[in-house]
């Protein structure tokens, strides 16, 4: 690699320095490791989750995002705090059958042996089973296609507290040859859906009118949701701020953040068109309600979480013990990122506290010591160019005073 990107000394040796996760065990995680890679680590306070206070760990690079969301859960505090309630863990995995003689027979075909599939299917994971999950139900529809009709068998498994995708997976392998030979095509594609539309969590509070700046900042919010419903171009960003809490919780928690991502926004655009995953309004006391939904699949037992030292340090700072709990605290997480940049967007707008934050980002971008970044940023935002050239500039006149 260093002869390949004619990388200097130094640059190998960022790459030898691993932290807390080591280079043996990121080795065997996945594969041409070099090296890790870290991000910051912080938590957000003031959560009061189904009657219970939090601390939540967050991973992410984007300065302002762990203070709003503690600010925010502040606010939803004084109205009581968040409520969440999360669904069955229910994921499902899918089998296409192509090249099958007569789909709609093969339907009838496939559920007369529903019985035998599902106890092959729960043949693969005993534990499971022993503890109250495993596959639940079977399901076949036939879809019209670009290449024709396809049958499509929907397995679907209580995966308990694991995210599940290679639970599911290993069950429609397993059941693959059943339906292929009861349908009479040909078993392709044997995958999970991140579509988790039946694994939803739904998290909502009130926010007194008074904690957040009276009824003309709640209005002002309500018209922010109102944009976001009306316009997908706004609703993507406006999804997006929701999708900073619940990615944050989900990086510190080892979770698989592309399938978190897909299956929101793919949830998201269930009816039809792009929507916003929240919903907020005013109620007759002028106080505000919030409301978000979307699907969490995320698991607290498996490899890569139990692999990573800092993955299990993070459940234990959350306490959660279940899939369930760490799901809901997300949907919690989500709806309190999304109401601190509504309620920055209604008042002095996303950027002012936003840059006041970047700019120490930027301090340090430009070389400036831990004892430098304070006053670098500080210098930035008083000349209100918040930019890398004006922290660089800005960093050699401090040097010249002393």
């Amino acid at each position: 690699m260093k002869e390949f990107a004619g990388l200097t000394d130094e640059e190998v040796e960022l790459l030898r320095r691993t932290g807390r996760l080591s280079i043996d065990v990121a080795d065997k995680m996945i594969e041409n490791v070099i090296g890790t890679f870290e991000l910051p680590y912080a938590v957000a306070v003031n959560f009061l989750i189904n009657g219970r206070d939090y601390m939540v760990p967050m991973v992410i690079e984007e300065p302002s995002v762990v203070a709003a969301a503690s600010n925010a859960a502040k606010w939803c505090r004084e109205g009581g705090g968040i409520t969440s309630i999360a669904s069955e863990q229910i994921m499902v995995s899918q089998i296409q059958l192509v090249k099958v003689p007569s789909p709609h027979t093969a339907v009838i075909k496939i559920l007369e042996r529903k019985k035998e599939i599902l106890d092959v299917a729960n043949s693969t994971n005993e534990l499971l089973v022993k503890l109250g999950g495993g596959a639940k139900d079977v399901e076949v529809k036939v879809l019209d296609s670009p290449v024709g009709k396809m049958v499509v068998v929907n397995l679907v498994v209580d995966v308990r507290d694991a995210m599940g995708a290679n639970i599911v997976n290993t069950m429609a392998e397993a059941v693959a040859p059943i339906v292929e030979e009861a349908s009479g095509g040909r078993a392709l594609l044997r995958i999970v859906t991140n579509l988790a539309d039946r694994r939803l969590v739904r998290a909502w509070t009130r926010v007194p009118k008074d904690v957040i700046g009276g009824e003309e900042v709640v209005e002002g919010i309500v018209y922010a949701w109102a944009f976001a419903a009306a316009d997908p171009y706004r609703a993507v960003t406006h999804n997006k701020g929701i999708m900073n809490g619940v990615i944050a919780v989900a990086l510190a928690t080892g979770q698989d953040t592309r399938a978190l991502e897909a299956g929101a926004h793919a949830y998201a655009a269930r009816r039809g068109r792009y929507e916003p995953l929240s919903t907020w309004e005013m109620d007759p006391s002028g106080d505000l309600i919030g409301y978000v939904e979307l699907p969490i699949a995320v698991g607290t037992v498996g490899g890569s979480i139990k692999s990573n030292p800092m993955t299990r340090l993070s459940l234990k700072i959350l306490g959660v013990k279940t899939a369930k709990e760490l799901a809901e605290v997300m949907g919690a997480v989500g709806l309190a990122q999304n109401l601190a940049a509504l309620r920055a967007l209604a008042t002095e707008g996303i950027q002012r506290g936003h840059m006041k934050l970047h700019a120490r980002q930027l301090a340090l971008a430009a070389g400036a010591r831990a004892d430098e970044v304070d006053k670098v940023a500080e210098e930035v935002v008083k000349s209100g160019v918040i930019t890398l050239e004006k922290a660089q500039e800005v960093l050699q006149n401090i040097r010249s005073r002393k």
